[in-house]
């Protein structure tokens, strides 16, 4: 049986994510008491290389907003207590104010 060729598509642009969340270990969060949190939380879905990607058009309330879809839209394993803290970490350490 020949497999779908659509199945070796989607197989093939699961490669480089595989590659890159390979080496996730090398991506350096910005010291701060936060940082194992955010870590812990942004990584569980994604690279914590988007942080800094997006850090240059992101004040408090986008990081808040983008904090609370994650957690709604995405289903990220993200717990209410954690908010606060981990909005306050990206928005001292990543923010534009």
């Amino acid at each position: 049986m020949k497999p779908l060729p659509w199945v070796s598509l989607v197989l093939l642009g699961l490669g480089p994510l595989a590659i890159a969340r390979a080496d996730e270990s090398q991506l350096q969060l910005r010291d701060g008491p936060e940082a194992a949190t955010v870590r812990a939380s942004c990584s569980a879905c994604h690279s914590v290389d988007y942080i800094g990607m997006n850090s240059p058009f992101m004040n408090r309330a986008a990081w808040e907003a983008e904090v609370r879809k994650m957690i709604k839209v995405m289903g990220a394993p993200v717990r209410e207590e954690d908010v606060a803290p981990i909005v306050n970490y990206l928005t001292q350490h990543y923010g534009i104010e």
